[in-house]
Order: C-alpha cells, then structure tokens, then sequence
C-alpha cells in the first residue's frame, strides 16, 4: 500500500459536462479558482484543459492556457499544473456515398483532429511541469480517439526535448505495452509517470482485476496513479492506494459528491483526502510532489 499519496484534481475535462453540472470550470478565470480551491482543499496537482468561454466546449489556445496560469500563480497557492495535451484526437467516421465503389469515409462534424506539433503548441509555449500523453487510440463511445504509434513518438520527442514530465495515460493494456515501447526507444525521459484510466467505455473497465493486471505491466521505476469515471471514483481512491499508487479525482471524471448530489472539485478533493486518510495515508504537498516525480524546479 502507498501512503505517500499524490492527488491530482482534473478541474473540467472536454466533454460536454456544464450543463449537467453547474459547477464545472468553462471560464479561464473560472477554471483557474478551482485550481486554487482543489490545492486549498489538499491536492497536489491540477489537470487542466481549457474551454470557449461562450459555449463551453473544448478548446486548445495557448492564450486560455496562459491565463490560467497566470491566475493561479497570481493567487500565491501552489499546485503543480499538468495540463493536458490529448484534445485533437476525436474521429467521428462519417460514411458517405451509395455505391459500393463510390463510398468514402470522412470526419464528420463534431470531430477535432490536430497534428502532435499543433497539439503540443501550449505546452512548447507555456512548458507547464506535466502535460498529458495519450498512449494509443481507442473506441470512446461511438467516436474515436485517434493516437497513431507514429504520431505518439512525434509527440513524446516534442515533449522530452522542451523537458516537461509526460503523464503516460493508458486506457487499455496495450497502451501501457506502447507506452512502455516509448520509454525503450528513449523517447520518455527519466522514471516515467503513469496515469491508468478506467471505466471509460471502451477501453480497460473500471474493477480491481483490471487495475492490477496494468499496474502488472508497469516498468518498476514507475511512479503511477489511476482513476475511474463516474461512481467508481472514490472507490478507486482506495484500490489505487491499496494497490500501492497515487489518485485522481475531479470534475473531468464524475459529477457527483453522493447519489443525486452535485459536485464540486473542492469538495471532491476533500472527499478523496478523507479517504487517504482514513486508510493511514496522507497526501503529498506541491513540493514534495515535485521532488518525487524529478520536476523542473524540484530541489
């Protein structure tokens, strides 16, 4: 079991969850106070995407990026920031056409697809201490996200020369088994850092069996959390740290604090800390979150 517990809060995600919750972040200034209020509430790390302020969907400007940082550093609270680097990969296939020899599939509307460099503009530009890595493509509900082995060594090289620290997220097996690819081809710098992701349809299910048999899988200088969607997050809280990693929590992940009872991401963060607790741990400061992962900055 792990004591030492690194928590993350991933404040607002990409998909289409304000108006299911009005307490999801849309706003820079919005999003940049839930990363203060998550650090305040105890945890370690924000993971942040951004948004259009207007519509509530999901953006990738580098200038909404920026601000965020700027307000977060302007508040004198620290956290570490991870910000993602994963949006641009939506494929929704469109088939178009009637004859057999006249088909084609397309992106329909709804997709947003970027090339690595475009995806890894903010990060090159604002050099956050993490940013995400996406370690394979997978069928996300009735879309896909698309991740190609090429694209992603494009990508994790980008990241290694600007000298961020790349958050290895695995949706299934084989993306730890890619992942793990990239760190022998010398693309992944220093002891990597896994994020397992669980529950998301489809990729690895959100079950003990399922997180040990990827956790199984992890080289063993690996520092590593997992999470999972919806209700089985805070139970997850307790099987990563029973299972020896660290946690996630956040409004990206589950809009609920209890049957019916919406959620913010203090609160979610107080929740998840009550369990550490509770199970004999505590959860890692900024700082020594900094030391423990080898980030820039870190003593």
């Amino acid at each position: 079991m792990n004591t030492d517990i690194i928590l993350t809060c991933a404040v607002t995600g990409a998909g289409d969850t304000p108006p299911k919750n009005p307490n999801v972040p849309v706003t820079p200034r919005a999003i940049a106070d839930d990363c203060v209020a998550a650090a305040r509430a105890g945890a370690s790390i924000a993971h942040v995407h951004v948004r259009d302020p207007e519509t509530g969907a999901h953006r990738h400007d580098t200038a909404y990026f920026a601000e965020i940082v700027d307000r977060v550093r302007d508040s004198d609270t620290d956290i570490v920031l991870n910000f993602t680097a994963g949006g641009g990969g939506d494929l929704i296939p469109e088939l178009i056409g009637t004859a057999d020899d006249d088909r084609q599939i397309r992106a329909a509307a709804g997709s947003d697809l970027q090339t690595p460099s475009e995806r890894h503009a903010p990060i090159g530009e604002l050099l956050p201490e993490i940013c995400t890595l996406d370690c394979g493509s997978l069928n996300f509900g009735n879309a896909v996200y698309l991740n190609t082995a090429d694209w992603l060594r494009e990508h994790a090289a980008l990241v290694r020369d600007a000298g961020v620290k790349p958050e290895l997220e695995c949706f299934d097996l084989g993306h730890v088994w890619f992942a793990r690819q990239l760190i022998d081809e010398g693309l992944i710098a220093g002891d990597p850092l896994f994020q397992l992701c669980l529950g998301i349809p489809w990729g690895a299910e959100a079950d003990p069996a399922t997180l040990l048999a990827m956790r199984d899988k992890l080289p063993v200088n690996a520092h590593w959390a997992a999470f999972a969607i919806g209700r089985m997050q805070m139970p997850m809280v307790a099987q990563a740290m029973i299972a020896g990693g660290h946690c996630r929590v956040g409004l990206e992940d589950n809009l609920y604090l209890s049957r019916g009872v919406k959620a913010d991401n203090a609160e979610l963060v107080a929740k998840a800390v009550d369990i550490i607790q509770a199970l004999g741990g505590d959860v890692a400061t900024p700082a020594a979150t900094r030391e423990t992962l080898g980030l820039r900055g870190a003593p």
